[in-house]
């Protein structure tokens, strides 16, 4: 095999990017991260082959992942296709019995079981669980308040088999990370009461990174992370920022509870929370073995 200038030159960029990683893979070595995957990027089979990889070579260097998905337009698919109508209250799909059913279904039957068999085909070892999986997660009921602009009154809304995270048992992933496995898990947790919740899974990520003290919290979206007014990404803010950003407008509509998720989670012992476009090829690898990364990360002090 005769390597001609062309070719040396494409493996020189190789070996300077590893070198480049060398020292994050060190830093990060035995640590846990938590990355939320949803989005256009689960929903690609190329990306979602990608991001399995990706998934795989953080643990090879000594990364303890742990993936929390996400799966509403694949529920908006499923509903569909079954003529069942859906209403959404402040971004939340209001959920009857028969559409928790099928949020299980597609969830947990179907999406955590397809990331699991990417990671398992890419060299890894992976396991599907979700929030019902040895207590797991135990969720909450979630109702909204909504004001009328004309009455100006306000009214408490229903909505059905919505949930969030009241208490999470992280033992079941601290065993199955020490044994070299990768826990895959879906939005879907048991109630005290019994009965089966659907949770926003930006949300349980959050408190899944927050009960494991995780050092680094991924949350892939579809946007490049937090932009200014002119569009261009900010690359690292704190709490007084956000603040700063939300007051001037810069911060609106959807961004809003992910940043919220994010502060909460540094809030409660992550050492940073990045939002980051999983529609760009090994986005991850990208934002943590390179000096100046692919999205926002956001730290409660900046430090």
């Amino acid at each position: 095999m005769i390597i001609v200038e062309h070719d040396m030159e494409k493996l020189q960029r190789k070996a300077a990017t590893l070198i480049e990683a060398l020292p994050y893979m060190h830093k990060y070595s035995g640590e846990v991260f938590v990355i939320k995957y949803g989005g256009h990027a689960m929903g690609d089979p190329d990306l979602a082959r990608q991001f399995a990889q990706d998934i795989v070579l953080l643990h090879q260097v000594g990364i303890r992942p742990v993936v929390v998905h996400g799966g509403g337009p694949q529920i908006g698919e499923m509903l569909d296709r079954l003529n069942i109508q859906s209403e959404f209250i402040d971004g939340l799909r209001v959920t009857d019995q028969t559409t928790v059913e099928i949020a299980e279904m597609v969830l947990a039957g179907g999406i955590c079981k397809s990331i699991v068999a990417n990671i398992n085909a890419a060299g890894g070892r992976a396991v599907g669980l979700s929030g019902k999986d040895s207590h797991l997660v135990t969720a909450r009921k979630v109702s909204r308040t909504l004001r009328d602009p004309d009455s100006n009154i306000e009214r408490v809304v229903d909505l059905g088999f919505v949930g969030e995270p009241e208490t999470v048992e992280p033992q079941l992933l601290i065993e199955s990370l020490e044994a070299g496995i990768i826990p895959v898990i879906s939005p879907i947790a048991p109630g005290r009461d019994g009965e089966t919740y659907n949770i926003n899974a930006d949300t349980l990520a959050g408190a899944i990174a927050s009960a494991l003290s995780a050092r680094r919290f991924f949350l892939l979206t579809d946007v490049k992370g937090v932009l200014d007014k002119d569009g261009n990404l900010l690359t690292e803010m704190n709490a007084d920022d956000i603040g700063a950003l939300r007051r001037d407008g810069t911060i609106t509509g959807g961004m809003i509870p992910k940043v919220e998720t994010c502060l909460a989670a540094v809030d409660s012992g992550v050492n940073g929370a990045v939002i980051l476009d999983g529609r760009v090829r090994h986005a991850v690898l990208l934002e943590i073995f390179t000096e100046r990364g692919a999205g926002t990360l956001i730290r409660r002090d900046g430090t």
